[in-house]
Formats: C-alpha cells, structure tokens, sequence
C-alpha cells in the first residue's frame, strides 16, 4: 500500500523496497486520475519489490481539486510539482532517480526532464499522450530531441493518443537511449492487470540502469 508522505506540498504514498534502494522513482497520474489509479498502484508495488524506492504521488492540479482535468494554463505548476517530489526524495536516497508518469504526468515529466536535464537520470513513461485522439496532426513532440537521458515508454497497441508507428516515429528523434515495450492488443489504461506492461517496464529499466538486486 505504501505509507503516507506530505512534505513541502508533495503529498503522496512512498513504497520503500527491502534494504537500501537501487533506484528511485517519482511516479504520477494522468490527466482523468490520481495517485491511486490502477497502472501507478501496480507499478510502484512492483519496482518497490524489484529494489527501487518510489513515491507514488498526486500532482499539483489534482490537489486542488479531486476531479476534472488539468488547464493548460497551469501545467507549469504540474511541472514544479513533479520538481518538487523529486527533490524530496532525492533527500530520501542518493540512488539514480526516474521520473515516471501515465500520460499527461508522463508528459509533464518528459518535459520538465527537457527543461532540467540535471532533474533525473531516467524516464519512464505509461501511455505518452503522442496526440490527441483523431488528431495526429497535433504530435507533442516538439521537446523530445532535448531528451538527455535514457527512456523507456510502455505503450499499447490500441492506444488512440498515438499508433506503434507513429510511437516509434516519434522515440527516435530522442537521441538518448529509449526503448519502446509495446503492449499488444491494450488501449491507453494498459489494463496492469491483464497485461505484462507492468513487469515488462520494470525489466526494461532494471536492464537499462544495469541494476541488479
């Protein structure tokens, strides 16, 4: 379940892994969801459980607020939030840092990290928000050249915010390290639990960072 973390306005649940970390996560929500939702609860359970410490957070607009969706006009704040929880964890553990977010916080994490290359040492990214659906015209990938640190997206097959081409089109304009896990025949939730998408993630990055338990 993790334990109830509140510091400097980050307010989330910290899952700690048995002995010291190998690694360490800031994982957060989508545009409709909060802390709680399926893909993060799942996702921090088992990185936790593979030796990564990982603070499963709400962002600043869910805050305040506890429905609807993110302003555009705020997303700055969502930024600083993500910022925010990175540092308090980096006061937790001096091990490597992922930022990691499902869609609308993956995005805001990929940007923050283009904004702040010194902000993280990876990504991991749900159901990046490539488009809007039925809109592929509208591609948000205007920061992924700047990325500076490996990446890693975990995407399904039927995702209408972005096709597997149009997915692998858009990871290599990263020059970075990336690697793309396509999750056959899930939409944008993943359905963690009738999916590998989960397990998939953690065996990519533990195999990118070289971290063995």
């Amino acid at each position: 379940m993790g334990e109830l973390f509140e510091r400097d306005g980050v307010v989330g649940d910290l899952h700690r892994p048995a002995g010291e970390p190998i690694g360490s996560m800031v994982l957060t929500h989508g545009a409709g969801g909060n802390r709680d939702a399926a893909i993060l609860r799942r996702a921090a359970a088992e990185f936790a459980a593979a030796g990564v410490l990982v603070l499963r957070y709400d962002l600043p607009f869910r805050q305040r607020r506890p429905k609807g969706p993110p302003s555009p006009s705020t997303a700055g704040q969502d930024r600083d939030g993500i910022a925010a929880a990175a540092a308090a964890v980096r006061e937790l553990s001096a091990a490597p840092l992922l930022l990691a977010g499902h869609s609308y916080g993956g995005r805001q994490s990929s940007m923050l990290a283009a904004e702040r290359p010194e902000m993280c040492d990876g990504l991991v990214l749900f159901s990046y928000p490539l488009h809007p659906p039925g809109k592929p015209d509208r591609a948000r990938t205007e920061h992924l050249p700047a990325l500076r640190c490996p990446c890693v997206f975990v995407h399904g097959t039927r995702d209408p915010f972005g096709s597997p081409d149009e997915m692998r089109a858009a990871t290599d304009l990263i020059t970075a390290p990336h690697t793309l896990l396509l999750v056959e025949g899930k939409g944008h939730d993943l359905a963690p639990d009738k999916s590998d998408a989960v397990p998939s993630a953690v065996a990519a990055v533990t195999s990118a960072f070289g971290w063995v338990r």
